[in-house]
């Protein structure tokens, strides 16, 4: 469910309009965030529906009828969304998570989640949120989606664009400029996955 989804459903179960500013005070965030998350397509959070439903008195979710879906859990690992860098580690562990979360989920695919560490992707995704990803199998590239790949070595979390014989690289925080993957690197970019869902940090 995306934000904008929530708003509505909010609207029409307390049959008043609700804003941004409100919904923001709700989840504890700011209205700025909100209404980038709106644009974004951001994904609501379980822990933001269930605060959803104690702000405003309504059943939102029913985790008794969502589906769940198990996903492992890299605990130890970071990838990162500033510099590039990354920590792997066997530790794993399954974790269950409502499937209603993850974008275009299926039983079919293979889900994992790690840590994010940095700002690049700022306000989309924060340092320390947890991102869930659907892992890579042969599909095309899909314009401004968020991608975990390694380039050069090195692993990012950063949206993914092609343009004619390059793909470019982008930040959400306009304090990180764009880059380029000139075709003749094009074999050095390696895709793990597409984040389908960020478990926003409680900190």
């Amino acid at each position: 469910m995306k934000i904008d989804e929530l708003i509505q459903i909010i609207s029409e179960k307390t049959g008043a309009p609700v804003s941004q500013s409100l919904l923001a005070e709700c989840l504890g965030i700011t209205r700025q965030t909100v209404c980038n998350r709106i644009k974004n397509l951001s994904e609501v959070t379980v822990s933001e529906l269930q605060k959803a439903e104690e702000f405003f008195k309504v059943k939102i979710f029913d985790s008794s009828n969502s589906e769940i879906a198990y996903v492992d859990y890299y605990t130890d690992v970071f990838a990162s969304c500033g510099n590039g860098s990354i920590v792997f580690s066997s530790s794993k562990t399954k974790l269950p998570i409502s499937a209603s979360i993850i974008r275009g989920y299926s039983k079919n695919k293979l889900y994992s989640m790690i840590n994010a560490t940095g700002n690049s992707m700022s306000p989309t995704i924060e340092d320390g949120d947890k991102l869930i990803v659907e892992h890579w199998n042969g599909e095309q590239i899909q314009d401004d989606k968020i991608y975990v790949f390694c380039y050069n070595n090195e692993f990012f979390v950063k949206r993914l664009s092609k343009n004619i014989d390059e793909i470019i690289i982008k930040s959400d925080n306009p304090e990180y400029r764009a880059r380029t993957i000139p075709s003749k690197a094009l074999s050095e970019l390696v895709l793990i996955g597409k984040i389908v869902a960020a478990v926003k940090s409680l900190d």
